[in-house]
């Protein structure tokens, strides 16, 4: 009899030590597959987002010189501007850090926005005095009075925010699946608990 209880017992020891290990296996799998799943997600966010805007201004450039102190000579033209301006984050710098360990996403850098402005400038009215011809560096002064003007208007406009929106909504794909999964994530040491607190991230 007492044979048959060591055997009993040899036997649920061997059963439920199978069962213990066969739940932490499962438990590594399920680990696995939940670690897998937020890096192809990341992997997946990775990628430039592009928010494009147009904008159209019109002024009027005009330059005078004297001429030994007796004569004006005077140029100008009307300078109309159709400019092409995207704002991107290229979110394959965006870095992270998976902890597996502690079931946590951290993300550690967001790439800064990138305006780019492509202006198309063309010249109406245009004249210009014999000893005051336009000349190269006219076109240079043009140039940067379009572009500071440009870049003043975008940042006055919506397409910021615009750009912003949209990065915030690739940013949300990673809260989305790490709460799911009971992760938490987190910029630096700060927890995010929710989409909303994503913003805060851009402050």
């Amino acid at each position: 009899m007492r044979k048959v209880l060591i055997v009993i017992l040899i036997l649920l020891l061997g059963y439920f030590t199978y069962q213990y290990f066969d739940a932490q296996q499962e438990k590594r799998e399920q680990l696995i597959e939940a670690t897998n799943l937020i890096e192809k997600e990341i992997k997946n966010v990775g990628k430039l987002v592009v928010t494009e805007g147009s904008f159209a201004q019109v002024f009027t450039y005009k330059n005078s010189k004297q001429i030994f102190n007796l004569v004006e000579a005077n140029k100008k033209a009307l300078v109309v501007i159709n400019a092409k301006v995207t704002i991107a984050y290229d979110l394959r710098a965006l870095e992270t850090e998976v902890d597996p360990a502690n079931k946590t996403i951290t993300i550690k850098k967001i790439p800064a926005p990138e305006i780019n402005i492509n202006p198309d400038i063309e010249y109406y009215d245009v004249s210009q005095d014999y000893l005051n011809q336009f000349e190269a560096s006219d076109y240079n002064k043009i140039k940067q009075r379009v572009m500071t003007t440009v870049r003043q208007t975008v940042e006055s406009s919506e397409l910021p925010q615009n750009a912003e929106n949209r990065l915030l909504a690739e940013l949300a794909n990673i809260y989305v699946v790490t709460n799911t999964l009971g992760w938490t994530l987190q910029y630096n040491t700060t927890p995010i608990n929710s989409s909303q607190e994503l913003k805060t991230l851009l402050d």
